[in-house]
């Protein structure tokens, strides 16, 4: 077996430049902010971006990787603190919310649920099945939600929820509206 080799010191310090980089020009442009202009921001070259995030995809994990596992996170502390229903519910609202706070993770969201490719298959999208699949199936062991459906639909519906909630005012309330309105209709 081997084992990856350590960075040296100043491609650790490369690879945090760029991270940085890469979450405030997410912040301000959005999933397809420049790669180009994110190297520069960091003060290296886009071969050095290349060989740490091979691809868009990568550095947006990269970039919201500690964010997804703390929504992944949470999703077991509501399962312990609250009713199996209540806190499927209540993790959506904030997935959902999050999602339109942070501009880039709903299209790495997007992508961890779209249908097959390997960006089903990152630690993004592992996490936040792997969330979403225990709350669901605990909320249908309690009856509040209808034991056909699968935890990857209701991560595609609240990925539409945040997307309706976005168009319609981008508020916290409507989002409560939508996802009301989803939960009543996926109910047990």
């Amino acid at each position: 077996m081997t084992q990856a080799r350590p960075m040296r010191a100043d491609a650790r310090r490369n690879y945090e430049r760029l991270l940085k980089a890469a979450e405030r020009a997410f912040a301000e442009h959005g999933e397809n902010a420049s790669l180009d202009d994110i190297a520069k921001r960091a003060g290296v070259g886009s071969g050095t971006l290349y060989r740490h995030f091979p691809n868009r995809q990568a550095l947006l994990e990269a970039a919201y990787v500690d964010r997804i596992e703390a929504l992944a996170a949470r999703a077991d502390t509501l399962s312990r603190r609250r009713p199996a229903g209540e806190a499927l519910t209540q993790w959506l609202e904030e997935l959902c919310l999050v999602s339109l706070q942070v501009r880039g993770l709903r299209a790495l969201l997007g992508s961890a649920v779209a249908d097959g490719g390997a960006a089903a298959v990152t630690v993004c999208g592992t996490s936040i099945k792997g969330a979403a699949t225990r709350l669901v199936e605990a909320a249908q062991r309690e009856g509040a939600l209808r034991g056909d459906v699968e935890p990857v639909e209701v991560l595609r519906l609240a990925h539409g929820v945040a997307t309706a909630s976005e168009l319609a005012d981008g508020e916290a309330a409507r989002i409560r509206r939508y996802l009301t309105l989803l939960m009543q209709g996926l109910g047990g």
